[in-house]
């Protein structure tokens, strides 16, 4: 019998449940039940599988509350995000259930004969997901998976395995075949590493920190096998002296303290041209302060705890004092709670600006102008995301095409829409997610030429 996993709720310290900790052989039957799964799931018809997917999504918006407050326990996520969270879940297995019908090859020109090409499911595909988005993160792997005709493998993180759980239920209620999309859970050094070294497993869709993406390609190259890798950011808010600053520093907390600064997204750079520095930071300093940081279960809060104790040691391990200009509040008491915090780092060789902080930390620096602001966003490992603040748009495309980047916004925050590609340059990841083109990631083109000539 497979040892069993506690599951801690952040808020307050609780055990919330007892899960499974998987090992190797289990891993290995989940593997054995999947390619039997693929072999029925890729021959049916289109139109079925899709039906099929569309129900699923119905079954998620059905249970869209219960998700969002299980999410709540497990992740200390505020409720107003866990409903989004799960709400989001269900639009992305509806928006691909579409695609089912309209993946489809080409016929190409040649001389001599006809040649077509086929769309053809991948394989088994393991999708890793982490502890700090569990649910829409992980759709984004197996909507498109199961879109294309593959069948899939979630591992959720150890510590947040709660909501993917339900919702490979969900899935089975919905008609989905158990064989077809599966849940296993465990360490990702036994069961993750698993689904990554095992030949059977054709494709790994991996979330997390740089340093793990790395080591799943290497042992992913040993079978040469497909991977897409989103991982860690330092994303940079670029505040241009003529943007709007009252809008620009109301929303600044948001784009760094939302889910606590857990987020590969967070601009926990921010630059703020010299100019504007005085003004930008009085309004900003009012706004984090105001960021209510609160029980995650009441409608009010914005902000909840960090997932761990020894995740909160690393953020304040970050963290000098003598740098800190001002800070947010916070409850005391059980729960990992930390205070929304504002740094002014000069040094562009801190860790705070070379690291991924993972926490409700952002560092602040000056620029003088344009060419400036670019090369500063552009001073680090990482190219995930971002936003530029401007009145001027001439200027917002250029400084958007000089950042080297996968996501940017101008004039606002926004990262992912499950319409758009989302992924990350240099070491925050390779391939994209989401977007309309995110099926044939699941996909093997295939070309047939046929001779007419005889």
């Amino acid at each position: 019998m497979a040892p069993i996993r506690e599951i801690i709720n952040p808020s307050t310290e609780e055990v919330i449940a007892e899960v499974p900790s998987l090992g190797i052989a289990e891993t290995d039957v989940a593997i054995g039940k999947a390619v039997r799964g693929l072999e029925h799931w890729r021959k049916l018809a289109p139109a079925e599988r899709a039906r099929l997917l569309r129900a699923f999504g119905a079954k998620v918006y059905e249970h869209n509350e219960e998700l969002a407050q299980l999410e709540v326990k497990n992740s200390g996520h505020t409720i107003s995000n866990s409903r989004w969270e799960a709400n989001n879940v269900g639009d992305v297995i509806t928006y691909y259930a579409g695609s089912v019908e309209r993946l489809m090859g080409r016929q190409i020109p040649v001389p001599g004969g006809v040649d077509i090409t086929f769309k053809e499911p991948i394989g088994v595909v393991g999708v890793i997901v982490p502890w700090n988005f569990p649910m829409p993160i992980a759709s984004w792997g197996f909507a498109p998976a199961l879109a294309a005709g593959c069948s899939v493998i979630l591992k959720p993180a150890e510590i947040t395995p709660l909501t993917a759980m339900r919702i490979a239920e969900l899935a089975h209620e919905a008609g989905i075949p158990e064989e077809v999309f599966q849940v296993v859970t465990g360490s990702g050094r036994v069961v993750g590493e698993r689904l990554v070294t095992d030949p059977r497993v054709r494709k790994i869709v991996f979330t997390g920190s740089t340093e793990v993406g790395i080591h799943i390609q290497k042992l992913a190259a040993d079978h040469l096998k497909a991977v897409t890798l989103e991982l860690g950011g330092k994303s940079a808010n670029v505040v241009f002296a003529d943007a709007d600053l009252d809008k620009a520093a109301a929303t600044a907390p948001y784009s760094v303290f939302d889910n606590a600064g857990q987020d590969c997204c967070a601009r926990s750079r921010l630059l703020v041209q010299e100019s504007a520095y005085d003004g930008f930071m009085s309004r900003f300093e009012a706004a984090v302060k105001g960021v209510k940081v609160e029980d995650p279960r009441l409608d009010s809060s914005e902000m909840g705890p960090l997932i761990s104790a020894g995740h909160r040691e690393t953020v304040q391990s970050f963290v000098d004092e003598d740098l800190v200009l001002f800070r947010g509040s916070c409850p005391t008491g059980s729960g990992y709670w930390y205070p929304p915090t504002v740094i002014e780092v000069k040094d562009p060789a801190h860790r705070s600006i070379r690291e991924e902080i993972f926490g409700p930390v952002v560092a602040v620096q000056t620029f003088r102008d344009e060419e400036e602001a670019i090369a500063m966003a552009n001073d680090s490992d990482y190219g995930l995301s971002g936003s530029i603040w401007t009145s001027n748009l001439g200027r917002g495309l250029r400084v958007a095409r000089g950042i080297e980047t996968g996501a940017l916004s101008v004039n606002s925050h926004s990262s992912v829409r499950y319409w758009t590609p989302f992924g990350g340059y240099k070491k925050s990841g390779i391939g994209r997610e989401l977007g309309p083109d995110a099926t044939d990631a699941f996909c093997e083109t295939k070309n047939v030429f046929i001779n007419t000539e005889i």
